[in-house]
């Protein structure tokens, strides 16, 4: 994968990676293109995927929840999402 490539890929928002991601897969599983341009679309499609990982790890760091404690005092701490 090019450079120009990678930062293409990083520039993406997880809407956009996933789309693309579903069209390779769409693309792949037809059966319908050649050796290697299949070849360039896996490891296209295994960057999409680190990538919407990444932008997945990253919202699940952001997500918090607001807790009220026993004598009323409202903060906000990180959620257990599995």
């Amino acid at each position: 994968m090019t450079t120009t490539a990678k930062s293409t890929i990083d520039d993406l928002s997880f809407e956009q990676a996933m789309a693309e991601l579903e069209s390779i897969v769409r693309g792949l599983e037809s059966g319908d293109i050649e050796l290697e341009a299949s070849i360039e679309a896996y490891e296209r499609g295994a960057a999409l995927k680190k990538h919407c990982e990444k932008k997945l790890a990253g919202a699940k760091a952001r997500i918090e929840k607001i807790t009220v404690g026993s004598n009323g005092t409202i903060k906000a701490e990180s959620a257990e999402i599995d």
